[in-house]
């Protein structure tokens, strides 16, 4: 029983001390060494590894069956975890590869982002263009059941595991959308997803986007839907064609933008801002971290207008906050979801596992946090709330028209010049149409 003890002390100290050699090892059993590991550790958790131990030996000895020992262990992390947040977990030896090989802008699955709030699994983004958008489902749909299952409590990493599979294989999901208070079942290949992250409103006739959403009033207007390594490059791309063409004006669309990249959020910031700080990081048990703009490289001073809504997390919020706090752009929408967190990876067993863990937290250049911690009501602060007279939040039929023809655009079945009326933009979209309406107000007063 006493090496059992031992052994889980020990792999507990692991998440909070550096490993020890052999001969470290030897030094710390003397309780007076002040070198010793132990030493700092309270006499209550010394206490409550003890309880852990016990348990887990007494199922282990007299259990009415035989149980894998790693089984139980590695229900014991899980349920520790599970008291933390949904974006802290486990991930077991035959996890560890398929995480290590999740790419960044390519991936087998439906090219769906997932969060859980309050216990439900909701659709933070589809992916355009991926299997899950085709399929008609949008942000804020919950996802109830996967495969008949119920998904109530399930993790986001055991709900990615379970919606993604072979190329060309399918799942099964039950969704619940809010905007019409239906349920149904959907059936969604799996395929090699390809993300375009940097995008306009519609497409010329060469296929390509057009990002000049006002000819006339030379506005632009570039959507990002995620960030990824060639974000930055990509929307820097698009500008310069943008400016080269007259531009007096952008609305950067961050509208159900799931995050990505700390590098691509911080590297979009300093297009825009000349100096100071960008965004940081602090923890308890971390260094601080700041990034800091730098002048070399910085676009010109246009009017900017960004666009956020509930499903505006991570990256965006990052970008967003920044480009609010130094009152380089207009914020408009609604509040963000408030995904401000900074999780490490942690290497367990020599590497053979490892711990993704909530290290710190994000915070934006004022001070103020991102990150929605469990039991922050609406009267906190955190996350991005639009500008003083710039909140602008559809309802539900909005939004469900508002989807369906962003869709239908995006899949080239709507073509740049349609023989039928389009829709009024003010109708379809009155977030971007409020924001057209902005900019075309700032440029001309300036001209």
């Amino acid at each position: 029983m006493l090496w059992k003890f031992s052994g889980l002390i020990a792999l507990s100290l692991l998440l909070i001390t550096p490993p020890l050699t052999a001969a470290e090892v030897s030094k710390s059993e003397d309780p007076t060494d002040p070198d010793n590991v132990y030493a700092n550790v309270d006499e209550e958790y010394v206490e409550l590894i003890q309880l852990f131990a016990d348990t887990l030996d007494q199922v282990d000895r007299n259990y009415v069956k035989d149980v894998d020992r790693r089984e139980l262990m590695e229900a014991a992390i899980r349920g520790v975890i599970s008291k933390l947040d949904p974006y802290s977990n486990y991930i077991a030896p035959n996890d560890l590869e398929r995480f290590r090989t999740g790419v960044e802008n390519e991936f087998g699955g439906i090219g769906i982002q997932v969060s859980t709030r309050d216990g439900h699994l909701v659709v933070t983004s589809p992916l355009i263009g991926t299997p899950a958008y085709e399929a008609g489902i949008i942000a804020g749909d919950r996802i109830t059941h996967i495969e008949g299952e119920k998904t109530e409590g399930i993790s986001i990493d055991d709900a990615v595991k379970k919606l993604k599979g072979p190329v060309g294989t399918s799942v099964t999901m039950t969704i619940y959308h809010p905007s019409s208070f239906d349920s149904e079942d959907v059936t969604v290949r799996r395929e090699m997803v390809q993300i375009e992250t940097v995008m306009g409103d519609q497409r010329n006739e060469n296929g390509e986007w057009d990002f000049m959403l006002d000819h006339e009033n030379k506005i632009g207007y570039v959507r990002i839907s995620a960030f990824s390594r060639h974000t930055a490059e990509d929307l820097r791309r698009a500008i310069a064609g943008l400016l080269d063409d007259g531009m007096k004006g952008l609305i950067l669309d961050l509208r159900s933008n799931p995050g990505g990249l700390l590098t691509s959020a911080v590297e979009i910031s300093d297009m825009f801002i000349e100096e100071g700080k960008i965004v940081s990081t602090e923890g308890r048990n971390s260094p601080k971290r700041v990034w800091t703009a730098e002048e070399e490289g910085t676009l010109p001073d246009f009017p900017l207008v960004v666009l956020i809504d509930h499903y505006s997390a991570s990256a965006s919020e990052i970008l967003s906050a920044c480009l609010q706090d130094h009152d380089r752009a207009t914020i408009m929408g609604e509040r963000s979801w408030g995904k401000g967190s900074v999780q490490n990876i942690i290497e367990l067993e020599e590497g053979k596992s490892a711990l993704k863990l909530t290290t710190a937290g994000y915070q934006r250049p004022s001070g103020e946090k991102i990150h929605r911690f469990e039991g922050d009501t609406e009267a906190d602060k955190w996350g991005v709330s639009p500008d003083d007279g710039y909140a602008l939040k559809m309802n539900r039929d909005q939004k469900a028209a508002y989807h369906t023809y962003r869709r239908l655009r995006d899949m080239d079945t709507i073509i740049p010049h349609p023989p039928a009326p389009e829709p009024v933009l003010s109708e379809i979209d009155p977030v971007l149409s409020k924001a057209l309406e902005t900019l075309k107000s700032q440029t001309s007063s300036s001209d």
